[in-house]
């Protein structure tokens, strides 16, 4: 079981917090406060992995304690200021919520609180794996939330076909969309955040493999009017990609 502690200061949110905890089987809450003062003390008393905090509180917000701990537990941050976001990941949380969020936005967050902690612990001995739950076990209904101009986008991982970087900002081109996401992202952080199935081919293009339709003359074709290179760089590992998943005569 994770060991939570949920933070708020609002009692009704603080109160949804503790009822999506106790709905998810491989979450216990192991206390809730309504200060991050509070939550100091109970994380000097007792052993906590993950923590949801709502960001914006008085006296200390949620973002500077977090910042403040030496060895902090896995974090969701939770707000409803969706300007948070991206001072949220500065600080490694491993997920944001922005409210008001249902109980399968709650389960998403934490899927990936679960993941991180496994592969926290994934050393110690004979550990059985603990099962995700099972409205979200799959990768690809991950989210991310994107700034693009004076938004927070959210983006579904599985619906992107593929990134073109320009400069300091990315293309997000995405299924069943004309035009694509334009965020202010770097691609290395795009690049880590991207389960699996996605490859960087180029400087300039990570591609979902899933949406790949066929490879011509060094290119790949996403679509009939969508070519994009494959670089000396990453051509390596590409051609391995195609190797391991080529049936040939």
């Amino acid at each position: 079981m994770i060991r939570c502690l949920a933070i708020d200061d609002e009692p009704l949110a603080l109160e949804q917090l503790r009822t999506y905890i106790g709905k998810i089987p491989f979450l216990t809450l192991e206390d809730s406060c309504m200060s991050a003062l509070a939550a100091s003390k109970v994380l000097a008393e007792k052993q906590i992995d993950a923590i949801f905090i709502d960001i914006n509180m008085p006296d200390l917000n949620g973002l500077d304690f977090v910042k403040s701990l030496l060895n902090p537990p896995l974090v969701v941050f939770t707000t409803a200021y969706s300007e948070y976001a991206i001072e949220g990941y500065k600080v490694d949380a491993v997920d944001y919520l922005l409210k008001p969020f249902g109980l399968d936005d709650f389960q998403r967050a934490a899927n990936k609180v679960l993941r991180q902690y496994q592969l926290i612990h994934q050393k110690e001995s004979n550990a059985q794996p603990i099962e995700p739950s099972a409205s979200t076990t799959d990768e690809d209904n991950d989210v991310l939330f994107v700034k693009s101009e004076y938004r927070m986008v959210r983006i579904d991982i599985s619906k992107i076909r593929y990134v073109e970087a320009m400069s300091e900002y990315l293309r997000i081109f995405l299924e069943g969309e004309s035009k694509p996401v334009i965020a202010l992202l770097s691609m290395k952080k795009l690049e880590e955040r991207l389960p699996k199935h996605f490859m960087r081919v180029h400087r300039s293009y990570i591609v979902n493999l899933q949406q790949i339709q066929q490879i011509e003359r060094g290119r790949i074709v996403m679509d009939k009017a969508t070519y994009i290179p494959v670089s000396d760089g990453y051509k390596d590992a590409f051609n391995q990609f195609l190797s391991e998943n080529s049936l040939e005569k």
